[in-house]
């Protein structure tokens, strides 16, 4: 298959399985905390890309290990708490249109960080897409009053580690195979995520008698084998054979999938907010034109 026909299936591929991730981490939250699903999601794509990809590890040169821990922390760790912090007082839905900021977090930081130049339609992009942003974070105020959407920043802070993300793994690790920047990426994570396991006092009797124990690690393991370990490998390979923007556009088609999860589940989304939305996602096809 040429590699322009593989982007655009890894490209629809991961739109689906990350479109899913922001209901099953809802889901999971009703048996677990935040910093248990966030530990336990990198914990068990940990033992899967390991047990699948050990083997590469060796085809990272030394001198790149620097970058694949610098990955693995902003790609994967951080987002996996901010997103789970998030979504206990924010929709589903909001969280997956406000990771669509992403592509322009991109170009943001890719020209500050890495020497990007500006282009003009670039700039008018990031200007819409931020109004955008902020109009839909008002507007599911508006919506629903009883939640603190001050969490909404947790998502645009997770944005911004995946724009740097996506950009170290195309300036610095475009030679090493996709399998291995996951499993390199992961066997770094475990040390901190069981200490973060432990800290939370998750081996303890109370968590183990809560009735919604089981189904939250049923959707964690689908979350961390689907929607974090294959999908990485997918995404690393899809930054190689394509570029940081087209990588990233696949938040384009996240919030579709995400949205109707949530209509299913019963979540609140207005007009205003499907408005909000599209001014967004006019915002990055600006920033990416």
């Amino acid at each position: 298959m040429e590699a322009s026909t593989r982007k655009w299936l890894y490209l629809i591929i991961l739109s689906l399985v990350w479109g899913s991730s922001f209901i099953l981490i809802k889901k999971a939250l009703l048996g677990l905390s935040p910093l248990q699903l966030g530990a336990l999601r990198t914990l068990m794509a940990a033992a899967f890309l390991l047990l699948a990809g050990y083997s590469t590890l060796k085809k990272i040169p030394k001198r790149l290990w620097k970058w694949i821990v610098i990955s693995g922390f902003l790609g994967t760790f951080f987002p996996a708490f901010l997103f789970a912090f998030a979504e206990t007082e924010i929709n589903s839905a909001v969280a997956s249109m406000l990771n669509s900021t992403t592509p322009i977090m991109a170009l943001i930081f890719g020209g500050l960080v890495f020497g990007i130049p500006f282009t003009r339609n670039q700039f008018l992009g990031v200007i819409i897409g931020l109004v955008g942003t902020s109009l839909l974070i008002y507007l599911g105020a508006e919506l629903n009053p009883g939640k603190n959407y001050w969490y909404a920043g947790l998502v645009l802070i997770a944005s911004i580690c995946y724009a740097f993300n996506v950009n170290i793994i195309k300036r610095h690790l475009q030679e090493v195979p996709a399998l291995a920047i996951a499993a390199g990426n992961f066997i770094v994570l475990i040390i901190p995520a069981f200490g973060v396991l432990v800290g939370t006092g998750f081996f303890s009797e109370t968590t183990f008698q809560h009735d919604q124990l089981v189904p939250s690690l049923g959707y964690i393991a689908l979350l961390a084998l689907v929607g974090t370990g294959v999908a990485k490998v997918l995404f690393n390979r899809l930054v190689q054979i394509s570029s940081p923007v087209f990588a990233t556009s696949v938040t384009y088609m996240i919030p579709m999938v995400a949205v109707l999860w949530g209509v299913l589940d019963g979540e609140q989304f207005g007009v205003g907010q499907l408005i909000a939305a599209g001014v967004i996602l006019s915002g990055v096809y600006l920033a990416n034109k």
